[in-house]
């Protein structure tokens, strides 16, 4: 164990050794680096001050306040209101895009409109009958389609008529 000793002290007493205390090459090279990088910080953009508004129309409406005028064709848009009084038919249940038109009966010269609804349960509709969930209205029966007109939120707090149509589907 003596000599095992003595070989792990020896290069121990080796390695400090090769740790020299010369460093003059690292300080050389930082003072070269030092040297040679001259860094420089850009100028801070001078910004032109921001200049106020003020907003004089005159006359004009102020764009920030609610209109209070309403003109005719928005008066007569206003009164256009679903009729919450009125008995749902059962087709009025179901979104339109999930009711599909799979026929057409002429009987005792009436044009009925077959619709199957999404629990494929076929029903018989007339002009004048409703289906869909925004008060759709059927105003006109061929062999290829059933054309209506819905009444629906313009966004602004009123209502507006927008035609829809079921197209014959291919069954």
């Amino acid at each position: 164990m003596t000599a095992l000793k003595r070989t792990i002290i020896c290069i121990s007493l080796l390695n400090l050794g090769a740790c020299s205390q010369d460093i003059s090459d690292l300080q050389a090279f930082i003072t070269q680096t030092k040297s040679a990088h001259v860094g420089s910080v850009k100028a801070i953009p001078q910004f032109t001050p921001y200049e106020s508004f003020s907003y004089s129309a005159g006359d004009l409406r102020d764009p920030f306040v609610a209109k209070a005028d309403i003109d005719d064709e928005s008066t007569k848009k206003s009164l256009l209101n679903p009729d919450s009084s009125r008995p749902k038919q059962p087709l009025e249940d179901f979104p339109l895009d999930s009711l599909s038109m799979v026929g057409l009966i002429e009987q005792d010269e009436q044009q009925w409109g077959l619709i199957k609804d999404p629990q494929n349960v076929v029903h018989r509709v007339l002009v004048g009958d409703y289906m869909g969930q925004n008060e759709g209205r059927i105003s006109n029966i061929t062999e290829s389609s059933i054309s209506l007109v819905e009444i629906v939120p313009d966004g602004i707090g009123g209502y507006i008529e927008q035609d829809a149509s079921i197209a014959m589907s291919g069954e």
